[in-house]
This record gives C-alpha cells, sequence and structure tokens, in this order.
C-alpha cells in the first residue's frame, strides 16, 4: 500500500504513476473488504451454530443432572423413612423429589424473555 502510494505520488523517480488518482487503489480496497466482511461474516455463523450446540449439550446435561439429583433426593429420603430419622429438609422433600418439566421451564425463560423486552 505504501508503495503503491509512493509510487502514484511521483515519490519513487524510477516507477512510473500509473494511478494517480488512486482509482485502482480504492477499488482493490474495495473488493478486499467484499470479500474480508463474507469471510468473517462466515465465520460468525459457524461460530454462532457452535454456540447453539453447546447450548443445547448444556441443557441436556442440566436435565439429566436434574433427574439424577431427583432420584438420590427420592432414595435419600426412603432410607430417612426406614431409619425413622427426621432432618430439617423433611417439609421441602415432596418438592425437591419432583421431577421438572423442561417445557415449563422453557416456557418460563421465554415468558421472563419477553417481559423484560416489553418493560
Amino acid at each position: 500500500l505504501v508503495a503503491w502510494i509512493l509510487a502514484n505520488l511521483g515519490a519513487i523517480p524510477a516507477i512510473p504513476a500509473w494511478d494517480p488518482t488512486f482509482v485502482i487503489l480504492a477499488m482493490v480496497a474495495s473488493v478486499e473488504a467484499i470479500f474480508l466482511s463474507t469471510f468473517v461474516l462466515i465465520n460468525q455463523n459457524r461460530m454462532a451454530e457452535h454456540s447453539e450446540r453447546r447450548a443445547e449439550l448444556d441443557l441436556q446435561i442440566s436435565l439429566l443432572n436434574e433427574h439424577e439429583t431427583t432420584r438420590l433426593i427420592e432414595m435419600v429420603a426412603a432410607l430417612a423413612v426406614r431409619l425413622n430419622v427426621s432432618t430439617p429438609a423433611d417439609k421441602e422433600l415432596r418438592q425437591l423429589a419432583e421431577n421438572v418439566d423442561p417445557r415449563k421451564v422453557m416456557t418460563q425463560i421465554q415468558q421472563a424473555s419477553e417481559d423484560q423486552q416489553e418493560a
């Protein structure tokens, strides 16, 4: 770029100016910008796709973890009943042992998101 500008300004006497108004340089820069922006957009689309996959995997892992935790709570509660042991969590035990419905959670998240957008 610097050599192009210097040669076309006449700063290098051995090279004649071939683009004194820099029209060709502007065209080359514009074409380069078009290609560069295209590559950036393609890369952003790929990154968004990877992010979406990662989020879906995180959701699946979280749901599996929730299911396993619920089963562990049920097992510990059964042991506590069998051993006739009371715990401070006995009042919350029924609620903790309930399975989480992913559809209800997603509906609540979407409603909260819509409420934030409206506000």
